[in-house]
C-alpha cells in the first residue's frame, strides 16, 4: 500500500450510520454521520453512504480513484462468506441482504462486511486495548448483548456464522423458554441495557426508594453508586448473570481478557461488581476485565480494518502486470 492509498468503513446502526475516510494505516482522517431512522431500503442506505463518502472525500481533497476498499458492520447474524446480512431486527426488516454486493455496485472497490460486534472486537485487537492479546472477548452490553470472539488474533465468526450470540445464552435465572431468531434472548433480556431497566420496573416501589420509576440501566448504576438500596440490588444481579456467562466462556475459550463496550458495559460500577464477583467464581485464575479503549469508536475502526485486510486480500501479487 502507498500513502496515496485510502479506505472506508461503515458502521450501520438502528437508527444511524456513520462512514469515516482513514488513510493506509488506518488512521481515521474524518467521519461523517447521518439519520437512518426513516429508511427500510438497504440500497437507499447505501446511497446515503456514498452520500456521506463523497462529502468526506471532498473535504479532504482525495479523489475517489484513491479509495481501494470499504468495510462495513450492521447489527445481526452476517454471512462475511457471502457478503450477506441474514437477519436484524434493528433495521427495518433487512433479511438476506446482499450488502457487500451493493457496496462494491456503488463504489466500484472490494468490499467486505461483518457484524458490528465482531468489528468492534476487531478494531480493539488493532488499535485498541487487546493490541498485544491473542485471544480475547469483546462483550458488548448496550440495548441487547453480543461477543465478539477473537482467537489468535483473528475473529472467530462459527460455521454458521453464530459464534458470538451470547444473548442467548442460558444461565441460572433466566427464561429457559425457546425464541425465535431476531427476537431477544434470554441472557440479554435479563442482563442487556432493556432487561435492566425491566428488573428495575418491576422491582420498583415507592415505600422501597425515592427515585423515579422511569431510569435508564446506566441511571439506575449511578443510583447504586450513590448508595440506593433498590438500584444496587438491581446493579448486583445484572452483574452476577454477566459473571455467569464471562465465566462459561472463559472456561471454553480459556481466553484471559473480556473488553467491555456498549453504553451498559462502559459504566464503571458494573466491571467493578463483576470482577468481585469473578474472583469468587474462579479464585485460580478470573478473566480480566476491562473497559474498550475505544469507545463508541471500535465499531468504526473495525470497519476501516476490515476494508485493509480486504484490499490486501485483492491486491495484485508482487511482480503482477495486472
Amino acid at each position: 500500500m502507498t500513502p496515496s492509498c485510502f479506505f472506508l468503513g461503515a458502521d450501520i446502526g438502528g437508527t444511524n450510520l456513520r462512514v469515516a475516510l482513514a488513510d493506509s494505516v488506518g488512521r481515521i482522517l474524518d467521519s461523517e454521520r447521518a439519520s437512518i431512522a426513516d429508511l427500510r431500503d438497504p440500497l437507499l442506505t447505501v446511497a446515503k453512504m456514498r452520500k456521506l463518502a463523497a462529502a468526506l472525500l471532498a473535504r479532504q481533497g482525495v479523489p475517489a480513484s484513491a479509495l481501494r476498499a470499504v468495510g462495513a458492520g450492521a447489527p445481526g447474524l452476517t454471512d462475511t462468506g457471502r457478503g450477506i446480512v441474514l437477519v436484524t431486527s434493528y433495521l427495518m426488516g433487512w433479511q438476506d441482504v446482499p450488502l457487500r454486493a451493493y457496496l462494491e455496485d456503488a463504489f466500484g472497490i472490494p468490499a467486505a462486511i461483518d457484524n458490528d460486534v465482531n468489528l468492534a472486537a476487531l478494531g480493539e485487537s488493532r488499535a485498541g486495548v487487546a493490541q498485544s492479546v491473542d485471544d480475547f472477548v469483546f462483550l458488548a452490553i448496550g440495548t441487547g448483548i453480543g461477543a465478539g470472539i477473537v482467537l489468535g488474533r483473528q475473529v472467530h465468526r462459527g460455521s454458521n456464522w453464530r459464534a458470538g450470540e451470547v444473548g442467548y445464552l442460558l444461565v441460572p435465572g433466566v427464561s429457559e423458554e425457546p425464541v425465535p431468531d431476531g427476537d431477544p434472548g434470554a441472557f440479554e433480556a435479563q442482563a442487556g441495557g432493556e432487561g435492566i431497566r425491566q428488573q428495575w420496573l418491576s422491582r420498583w416501589n415507592p415505600e422501597r426508594t425515592p427515585l423515579p420509576r422511569d431510569l435508564t440501566a446506566t441511571q439506575i448504576f449511578d443510583h447504586a453508586r450513590a448508595g440506593d438500596a433498590l438500584a444496587a440490588a438491581v446493579l448486583h444481579d445484572t452483574a452476577r448473570v454477566l459473571s455467569y456467562g464471562i465465566y462459561n466462556l472463559a472456561l471454553v475459550l480459556d481466553c484471559p481478557l473480556f473488553v467491555l463496550g456498549g453504553s451498559v458495559g462502559l459504566h464503571p460500577a458494573l466491571a467493578e461488581k463483576m470482577r468481585g464477583i469473578l474472583s469468587r467464581l474462579d479464585c485460580h485464575a478470573p478473566p480480566r476485565i476491562v473497559h474498550s479503549a475505544l469507545g463508541d469508536q471500535a465499531q468504526i475502526t473495525g470497519a476501516v480494518h476490515l476494508a485493509l485486510e480486504r484490499a490486501a486480500l485483492t491486491a495484485p501479487a508482487a511482480g503482477s502486470t495486472e
